[in-house]
């Protein structure tokens, strides 16, 4: 059988053949291998939505979601696996010096969640945060989660659980730091969104919690627009998926972000006179962070608008908005390439990106 191209044609294929909302108004769920979803689609790229936002409308329509139970197999069902982000726009942005002696790291471009955890340690970002000291790396990578049950719950509202059973599913870490006293387990990533899947955070932890003594910490890391938002969180029951709760967060920068009045002066006599308004309807996209982090991910390569939608945190509708804002000020350029829409950012994009913090943001506000 022929391939679908993307995971919303994809499952609503496989709802269809295997019956699977019936089955699951029926059972409470549905467990589905690996080499079922393969048969239309690739199941790592069917199975990753690390936001809701990167949920298929068929899962949407019937509030559905999807786990990782085994290396080969996965279980829908009506759970709450997300965790919206705490807000925190006043928050302080604390500076951060960068060591003169690395050469091999360039803070102004932080391309992956790698770069940005391994700039986090040598920046002793994470020392501030974790109050932690003589932190070292210990652990990452790719991993068995070991055997585990718990709960998580069927409604944010309601007091109402299903019950998981995990046989060694697989599980990756982005960074293990080790200190006197804990051990941070951190989940990093170069893309802002409005919510998380916990099971990035919660498997790692029931491995690690069963494995050392030491108290255990799930970290969330978000470095975007040169800024590394860091979270805590906590598990109050081990054994409770949704038992996840906030500890605190804090903003670092390894440059300026303070903008004077002497910047504000000299923007406002640099510009001469409005330009003409973009052949583009006014774009409904509703975070400005948000459109300097797609410019963000174009930076590294092109990128299609399925690409975007299934990777980044947007649905379908966002995508639109997003790319039409980015074109609407200049920095994306949309084109059709062997039948799909790509969009690249511009030599406007690609120049103010590359520039400082300060810089950048005076020139984004320029265009």
């Amino acid at each position: 059988m022929s391939r679908c191209t993307t995971n919303k044609e994809a499952w609503q294929l496989l709802f269809d053949k295997y019956n699977i909302v019936q089955e699951i108004n029926q059972n409470g769920y549905f467990k589905i291998t690996s080499k079922e979803i393969n048969e239309y689609r690739e199941a790592r790229l069917m199975t990753k939505f690390d936001n809701s936002a990167n949920l298929p409308d068929i899962f949407k329509e019937n509030n559905l979601a999807i786990l990782p139970i085994a290396s080969n197999s996965y279980m829908i069902a009506r759970f709450q696996p997300y965790k919206k982000f705490e807000k925190a726009e006043d928050e302080e942005i604390i500076k951060i010096n960068f060591p003169d002696y690395i050469q091999s790291l360039d803070y102004n471009n932080i391309t992956s969640e790698a770069l940005a955890i391994n700039c986090a340690y040598i920046t002793q970002i994470l020392e501030d945060f974790l109050e932690e000291e003589n932190l070292v790396p210990t652990i990452s990578g790719k991993m068995g989660s070991g055997n585990f049950e718990f709960k998580i719950s069927k409604n944010e509202k309601e007091d109402q659980y299903i019950n998981v059973s995990v046989q060694n599913s697989r599980i990756e870490i982005d960074g293990g730091f080790e200190g006197v006293n804990s051990l941070a387990l951190i989940e990093a990533k170069n893309v802002i969104s409005d919510d998380f899947m916990v099971r990035q955070l919660y498997y790692p932890y029931r491995l690690w919690k069963s494995k050392i003594n030491k108290r255990v910490r799930p970290i969330f890391m978000v470095y975007s627009n040169g800024i590394f938002n860091v979270y805590e969180y906590k598990f109050e029951n081990d054994e409770d998926y949704s038992s996840i709760r906030f500890v605190k967060s804090k903003k670092y920068s390894i440059e300026d972000t303070e903008i004077d009045i002497q910047d504000i002066q000299e923007l406002f006599y640099s510009i001469q006179k409005f330009g003409e308004e973009p052949e583009i309807a006014f774009p409904q996209a509703d975070s400005f962070d948000r459109v300097i982090n797609l410019c963000e991910l174009l930076l590294e390569e092109p990128k299609n608008k399925n690409e975007i939608t299934e990777n980044y945190a947007f649905d379908e509708r966002q995508t639109n908005y997003y790319t039409d804002a980015g074109r609407y000020l200049g920095l994306i350029y949309k084109e059709r390439c062997e039948g799909n829409i790509v969009f690249t950012l511009t030599e406007l994009g690609r120049k103010i990106l590359n520039r400082g913090w300060v810089e950048w943001i005076l020139d984004l506000t320029r265009v």
